[in-house]
């Protein structure tokens, strides 16, 4: 049977610990004892951890060997802030498929109440995405940005960058991606209602391309997941 995976608030040495609401889930939910095996994110490595102590809102693990970790894919994210619960599943979603960073965006269409709400949000988010970490074995969660204004992300570098936008009819997603090595990879996905026009010209001027995922239009959410199950697919990662 697999192992549990879970990633270390505290690492020292050959010993790592989860502690307050992360350790909760494991003592109350899972009911863990001193002497299960799991297997423990402590830093930059994934090693076998043994339960060695449970005390109230914390386990402390014993670390044994370094066990095979898998990289995440070089995928960023740009995710235009869209209704809460939509976000949230999309985030999830792309946190399992590996995504390596996501940068929530406020664009010209997204709601006002959920722009203003959204800087008190993001922690909400990087628990969801370390949660999600775990449940899929990653070896680390993605980071999860600090909330910015679309004319601020513009210019991030990478080695491609796509905008995905309803209005291109000639280049599907899936063409800009063949042939080429594996770099860095900005992937934009709109609000509900899509980039205004603005927006569109304002990535065309800072050089990125614009794609399609198909003749559908797909909600936000389902626009980033498939974008991103896409991008993984063709790259082979």
């Amino acid at each position: 049977m697999t192992r549990r995976r879970w990633i270390a608030d505290e690492v020292s040495a050959d010993q790592a610990a989860l502690t307050g609401a992360h350790a909760d889930h494991l003592i109350r939910v899972l009911r863990v004892r001193a002497g299960q095996e799991f297997d423990i994110v402590a830093g930059s490595a994934v090693r076998r951890g043994r339960v060695i102590r449970v005390t109230e809102g914390r386990v402390e693990f014993e670390l044994g060997e370094e066990l095979p970790a898998l990289s995440a894919a070089n995928i960023v994210l740009l995710l235009a802030i869209f209704k809460f619960d939509r976000m949230e599943w999309a985030i999830e979603k792309c946190t399992e498929l590996g995504v390596r960073k996501i940068i929530p965006v406020i664009a010209r269409r997204t709601d006002a109440h959920l722009a203003a709400a959204s800087a008190k949000r993001t922690e909400r988010w990087r628990r969801i995405a370390l949660q999600a970490s775990e449940q899929s074995r990653r070896s680390s969660p993605p980071e999860i940005a600090d909330v910015i204004k679309l004319r601020n992300s513009m210019d991030l570098p990478g080695d491609v960058r796509i905008v995905l936008s309803e209005s291109e009819q000639q280049t599907q997603l899936r063409d800009l991606l063949g042939n080429r090595a594996a770099g860095d990879i900005l992937l934009a996905i709109g609000p509900e209602g899509g980039w205004a026009e603005d927006e569109l010209r304002a990535f065309q001027e800072q050089g990125w391309t614009s794609a399609s995922l198909g003749p559908t239009i797909l909600r936000a959410e389902t626009a980033a997941i498939a974008a991103t199950a896409i991008v993984i697919s063709e790259l082979g990662d």
